[in-house]
This record gives C-alpha cells, sequence and structure tokens, in this order.
C-alpha cells in the first residue's frame, strides 16, 4: 500500500496519542499506556521543540492516520516510530522509515525493548543491526540499541 506522507499539525496530535496508545498497549498489555498519555503530550513537545521532525503517514483512500515517526535530523536518532495496529503489516512502517531515512541519510539509530520481538525482527528486517544494550529509564526493562547507516 502506499502512503500519503506530510508533517505532523498540531491538530493531530490528539489522533496522534490515540494512536500511540492502541499501538503500544497491543505491543505490550502488561503495561498501562492509557496512563502514560500526558507523558507522551509532554514528550513529542520536547521533541519537537528541540528539532525533531515529526512526519506521518495517512491511508490516502480513507485519510486514516496510519502511524508516525519522530526522528532528529542532527543525531539521528529516532525517538517514536508508531504505527496503528490496524496498519501493521501494511507497508506503513517501512514508509515511515524511508523518510526517516531520508530525513536523517547518515545514521537512523533507536532503542528498542528487547522484550518486544516483534519490534526487534522489523528492525532487522529492514536493515537496523543490534550494537549494544541498555535500560529504558522510565520502565527499567531492558533494551537494545539498534543502528541503520548506508
Amino acid at each position: 500500500m502506499t502512503y500519503a506522507l506530510d508533517d505532523a499539525r498540531p491538530d493531530l496530535l490528539p489522533q496522534m496519542i490515540d494512536l500511540w496508545v492502541a499501538s503500544w498497549a497491543r505491543a505490550m498489555p502488561e503495561i498501562d499506556f492509557e496512563a502514560r498519555r500526558p507523558w507522551i503530550v509532554e514528550h513529542l513537545g520536547k521533541l519537537a521543540a528541540g528539532g525533531a521532525r515529526v512526519r506521518i503517514a495517512r491511508e490516502p483512500a480513507t485519510g486514516a492516520l496510519a502511524g508516525f515517526v519522530v526522528i532528529h535530523p542532527g543525531t539521528g536518532y529516532l525517538d517514536q516510530l508508531v504505527v496503528g495496529p490496524d496498519f501493521w503489516g501494511r507497508g506503513a512502517a517501512e514508509a515511515l522509515m524511508a523518510e526517516a531515512r531520508a530525513i536523517s541519510p547518515t545514521l537512523v539509530a533507536l532503542d528498542v525493548n528487547r522484550d518486544n520481538p516483534r519490534a526487534v525482527r522489523f528492525y532487522q528486517k529492514i536493515g537496523l543491526a543490534i550494537v549494544a544494550e541498555g535500560e529504558n529509564p522510565l520502565s527499567g526493562r531492558r533494551t537494545f540499541r539498534m543502528e541503520w547507516r548506508p
């Protein structure tokens, strides 16, 4: 499927947050992501204020928000890649990763939860490599640092 890609707008924030909660709740149901709504709103605001680019993907026929990506062009750090569960396996994540690579063509780096094997497999499939292990400072969960370089 082809997606319409564009810069995020403030009026889309409620939809983006709903998508973030739905996606994470499906991927890791043992965590209460509904309770993290205030954190992600504040976090996205800080990222954008710090120079990160926020790009959205829409399904062209309906205009439905399929997902979004947040990446800093100066550091190559991808903080968020979110795809709504209805769009899993339908090319939205690949389209958003292509956007991330266009914004940061020399490096895309991210941290992914080790206990999210679906995400780890996806990143490996599209060319990211595990370069280090760490821990999420908010949840204490183990993570992998993954990187893509051309």
